[in-house]
C-alpha cells in the first residue's frame, strides 16, 4: 500500500473515531508499528494530526473541542504531575470545587481516598471517580444540571442555581486555553456560565492547564488571567511565558514532568 493511501486512511480513522492508537492502525493497514509512527510523524509535520504517547488526535484548532474519552490521550503524563501538586495544596476540612475535564479527573484520582474534605463537582466523571475508589473518601456533591458532551459536565440553570448556593475555599479549574487577550475560555456558552458562577462561589481560583493549553483560547471568556490566584502548568511552557504569566496570577506552579 503506498504511503499517501495508508495516511488517508488514517486521517479516516481519525475523523471517525477522533483519536486512533498505533497498535490498532498498525492492525488494521497490515504493517509494522514503526510503518505506522513513520506516517503520523509525518501527518503531524504537515499539521494535520497531534502526536499523543501510543498514538494520535486531531489536532486542536480553534472552538473544536474534544470529548473527554479523546482529551484523556492528550498529555497524560502532564497531568498526572499538575493534579499531584494541585493535591498538595488541599487541607484537611477544606470544601473545594472541581469543574469538569480530564486535568480536574486526574485531579479526583489523587483525592479519591483523601477523607475529611467536600467536593463539589459539576462533572460526572469527577463524580464518579470519587464514588468508585472502593474507600472511604471525600464527601462529594454533585451539582445537577443539563449533562452535556465532548466535555462531560452538568450546566444550565439547575447546575448554577445549585452552585449559587455553596461557597468553596478553593476551585480547581480547567479551561480549554489560556491566553493573554482572551483569558481562561471554553467553546460552550452554557459551560462557560455555568463555571462563571463556579469561580464567582470560591474563596481561591487555581487553574490547572498543561502547556498546551497556553495560547490557546476559544469562543467564550470566563475570567481574565488577572483573577486566577494560582495556575499550576508543566515544564514544557517556555521561559518567555513564565516569565509573563508570573506577572499576571497570583503565584505560577511549574511541575516537572
Amino acid at each position: 500500500m503506498l504511503a499517501s493511501v495508508r495516511r488517508e486512511r488514517i486521517l479516516e480513522s481519525l475523523r471517525s473515531a477522533g483519536a486512533v492508537s498505533l497498535t490498532e492502525l498498525a492492525a488494521s493497514l497490515s504493517v509494522s508499528d514503526m510503518t505506522v509512527r513513520r506516517d503520523l510523524n509525518a501527518l503531524h509535520r504537515a499539521g494535520l494530526v497531534e502526536r499523543v504517547r501510543g498514538g494520535a488526535v486531531l489536532p486542536q484548532r480553534g472552538t473544536f473541542e474534544p470529548g473527554f474519552d479523546m482529551n484523556l490521550l492528550r498529555q497524560s503524563a502532564e497531568k498526572r504531575v499538575i493534579a499531584e501538586e494541585a493535591a498538595r495544596m488541599v487541607r484537611s476540612g477544606a470544601a473545594i470545587g472541581l469543574s469538569a475535564g480530564t486535568t480536574t479527573w486526574a485531579l479526583a484520582r489523587q483525592l479519591a481516598t483523601v477523607t475529611g474534605i467536600t467536593v463539589v463537582t459539576n462533572s460526572m466523571n469527577v463524580w464518579g471517580e470519587l464514588q468508585h475508589s472502593g474507600v472511604e473518601g471525600p464527601a462529594a456533591i454533585l451539582s445537577g444540571g443539563e449533562f452535556r458532551t465532548p466535555s462531560d459536565a452538568l450546566v444550565g440553570p439547575t447546575a448554577d442555581m445549585a452552585l449559587r448556593s455553596v461557597f468553596v475555599d478553593m476551585l480547581f479549574l480547567g479551561v480549554h486555553g489560556f491566553d493573554l487577550t482572551a483569558g481562561l475560555t471554553t467553546p460552550n456558552i452554557s459551560e462557560a456560565e455555568t463555571n462563571r458562577t463556579f469561580i464567582s462561589r470560591a474563596k481561591r481560583l487555581v487553574v490547572i492547564a498543561d502547556h498546551t493549553k497556553w495560547q490557546t483560547s476559544a469562543l467564550c471568556t470566563m475570567a481574565e488571567l488577572s483573577a486566577v490566584d494560582t495556575l499550576i502548568t508543566d515544564d514544557g511552557i517556555g521561559a518567555e511565558a513564565r516569565h509573563v504569566l508570573s506577572g499576571l496570577v497570583g503565584e505560577l506552579r511549574v511541575t516537572k514532568v
